[in-house]
Order: C-alpha cells, then structure tokens, then sequence
C-alpha cells in the first residue's frame, strides 16, 4: 500500500504540468545570471477635458488620436532574490506637437522574502527626468509643454507583496517618488499674458523691449508623488496566461521659485523706441515724434525707467502665476492583458488600459477618454 502511494505521489509530481516562466506575473524575478527584455508598442486615443488650460487654449473636449507610445523594460538576475532593472518609455503626440521620454527608471528590487507562496520585495531605483530638459513655452494662452520630461532627477523607493497559489497570482504595492528642484529646462517666451496686471498681452517685441530673451529657464521646485496599485494573474495552461491590474498615480503640482536666466537690462535703444512710441500716442507723427525725442533726452530717461519699472512688474507677475501652478492630476488606471507563450523564452501579450482622471484648473493632462491598446513582446535570456 505504502509502494502504491509512493508510486501515485511521484506521477502526479511528474504528470503536472510544469510552466515556463512567465514574464507577465507580477511576481516574476529572474534568476541569477538570467535576463530578460519586455517591449511594448501601443496606441493611445484621448479626448481633453474641460479644465480652465484647455478652455483657454481652444482644445477642450478635442481629440488627439494617433499617440504612439514605446515602452522598454530589460532586467538582469544578479543573485536569485536581487535584480537589476531599467524602465525606458517615449510618447509622440502629434496633435499637439508634444513628444519625448515620459519615462525613465534604473535601480534594484530585492526579495526579502519567498516563503509558502508569499513574497515580498522591496525596490529602489533613480528617476531619470533629468536626462533631457523639460522643454515648453509661454504664449498668449499660457504655458505649452514641448516633451514629457520634468527636467529633474530623483528616486523612488517602493514594496511590493504578493501571494502565488497554483495557477493564480495576486500583488499589491506602492511607491514613492521624490524629485530634486534644478534649471533644467528651456522655455521660449512668445508671448506673455499680463492682463492680471492690466498691462494686456505682451508679444515678442515689446518683451524683447523689456529684457526678457527668446529663451529663458526657470527653477523649479522639489516635488514628491505616490503610485500605488494591485495586480492578479491567472496561467490557464502552458501557453495561455491573462492578467488584470489597477493603478493609483498622484502627479503633484509644478512650482517655479524663481528665474534662473536673469533678464537683460533696458537697453537705450528700447527705451528710445518706447519714447517715440509714447510720442506717437499723444498724436505726433513718427517724424515728429522722433524730432521731439531727439530734442529733449529726458524723454528717453523716463522712457528707461519706466520699462525697467514695468520689466520688474512682468517678472514678479510672472512668478506669482507660476508659483504653484496648479497642473497637478490624479489618474486611476485599469489594465487587462492577454498573453500566448510561443516558447520557453518568448511570449506575445496583447494589453489595453483604460484611464479616469482627476485634473487640477491649470493641468493639461486632463480628460474625458483615455485609452491605449498595444502588443508587448517578452523575452527571457
């Protein structure tokens, strides 16, 4: 009797069907000496809400569709509970002329416990904003985003804990992100709104009469975010797997301290523009106005201190509106996947995500649909 159960508990360890490892579950590591690539490709559809940004730029309730979207993950097993890792990803938004890098992370999770099917990690990696500077502009209706970088390096530090049974996985974890305030950033200055301070719109020339160059760069604040999320997976057999998640991300507000490019002093030319420019609203001619100017430099004097008194108005006006700018949003992300093992190593998953948001008055990432579906291909060296 005993040689018979023995016999029956060997075959049905042998008989039981033994998966490769599946990139796709939330609670993959690979081996030591192992590595591993995940590349995605994918389509995004949004629809812009109606928030105060995009009301006063025309583009509420409009559609940008196609946004491509390129995600890269490589990891490496140094020992078999350490891994290396990097997270790579781009957006071309053609509609709005907006693309680069929206993310970029490299660091290490470590697995402090795999026990009966628990396991729990943590992680620690450096956020690469910094890489590229954070690109935009201000115009007559308000502040363009050029690119998706903030401009700024920092880190996150984050957990994750999980439970494997049979066939089924289930995760959960959160993270922090904290960024450091630098200059990195490059922001063309075509126009400025100075309506608040009753001086109307400001465009190029009479910015450039007050100091402000065609480019200028700002400090921005130190800024701190929070992600947090569940996974669960299920392996239905060893070539079809599916997995479902959601997602919390807080994008908190942008803040800009100060300028970091100082602006030009008043040249005299400028202010012998805005003189004859004074003249000429008082009814002179241009000949006129020239002769009265050219006559009488006081006129010039006060000309200079005027737009010196107006260019120190500009920028603390300025800076006011940009102290907190009020772009922060919160997202709430539902994902779905499918994925086919075509063999050991290889793997083709088919994933689509729906995101709901919450925007602040000033964010231009708000809105009313947001979805992307794409085709990611796994890869386990």
């Amino acid at each position: 009797m005993k040689k018979t159960l023995k016999a029956a508990v060997a075959l049905s360890v042998l008989t039981a069907p033994a998966y490769a490892a599946n990139l796709e579950n939330p609670l993959y590591m690979p081996k030591q000496g192992s590595a591993y690539s995940k590349t995605s490709a994918g389509v995004m559809y949004k629809i812009a809400d109606s928030s105060d940004a995009m009301v006063k730029k025309g583009h509420d309730g409009a559609t940008e569709f196609p946004i491509w979207r390129l995600h890269e993950e490589l990891g490496y097993g140094i020992l078999d509970n350490l891994e290396a890792y990097a997270k790579l990803g781009y957006t071309h938004d053609g509609d709005i002329d907006r693309k680069g890098m929206h993310l970029g992370r490299a660091g290490l999770k470590y697995r402090a416990l795999d026990l009966n099917g628990y396991v729990w990690d943590l992680y620690a990696d450096a956020q690469l904003g910094g890489i590229s500077e954070m690109s935009g502009a201000y115009t007559a209706t308000g502040f363009d985003y050029d690119n998706y970088s903030n401009g700024r390096w920092g880190f996150h530090v984050g957990t994750q804990f999980g439970k494997q049974f049979d066939k089924f996985s289930v995760a959960g974890f959160a993270e922090v992100l904290r960024t450091f305030g630098n200059d990195n950033n490059s922001i063309e200055v075509k126009a400025i709104d100075a309506r608040a301070l009753g001086a109307g719109i400001l465009d190029r020339e009479t910015l450039t009469m007050l100091g402000f160059a065609d480019e200028i760069s700002v400090d921005l604040k130190s800024a701190t975010e929070v992600n947090a999320g569940l996974k669960a997976f299920y392996q239905l057999n060893d070539k079809w797997s599916f997995g479902a998640n959601f997602t919390f991300k807080h994008h908190s507000d942008n803040g800009v301290s100060g300028l970091a490019s100082g602006l030009s002093a008043v040249t005299q030319e400028s202010a012998t523009k805005a003189a004859i420019g004074a003249m000429m609203g008082m009814g002179l001619s241009q000949e006129q106005a020239v002769a009265a100017v050219t006559a009488n430099p006081a006129y010039i004097d006060g000309a200079m201190e005027t737009l010196t008194q107006s260019q120190q108005m500009v920028k603390n006006g300025l800076l006011k509106v940009v102290e907190d700018m009020e772009d922060g949003f919160d997202e709430y992300v539902l994902g779905l996947s499918a994925g086919y093992q075509v063999n050991d190593a290889t793997q083709v998953v088919v994933y689509g995500e729906y995101t709901f948001d919450e925007a602040h008055a000033q964010s231009q990432n708000g809105t009313d649909v947001k979805a992307e579906l794409g085709v990611r291909l796994n890869v386990e060296f």
